[in-house]
């Protein structure tokens, strides 16, 4: 018993809290776009932000991470401010 019974490829804690304030990100994007009335609109909003995700899927500096948190916040911010002024 003298490893650790982790296997390698665990991740840390700071990573798996981060891991899952991006995964809920992208549930409320994917909620979000549901919301857009117009379909084309909506597949094209649903297929940037799975692109987008994907594209960065495999990033691991934290500060660019972060980064990219933030961006992602603010998209979905402008997407749900915009959602609420169309349906006033």
């Amino acid at each position: 018993m003298a490893g650790s019974r982790l296997p390698a490829a665990a991740l840390t804690l700071k990573q798996f809290l981060q891991r899952q304030k991006v995964l809920g990100i992208y549930r409320n994007m994917l909620r979000t776009i549901r919301k857009v009335p117009d379909e084309t609109d909506r597949k094209y909003l649903r297929d940037w932000a799975r692109d987008e995700f994907k594209r960065n899927k495999s990033a691991t500096n934290q500060d660019a991470i972060r980064m990219m948190i933030t961006q992602a916040n603010n998209h979905l911010e402008e997407l749900q401010t915009s959602l609420a002024l169309a349906g006033s």
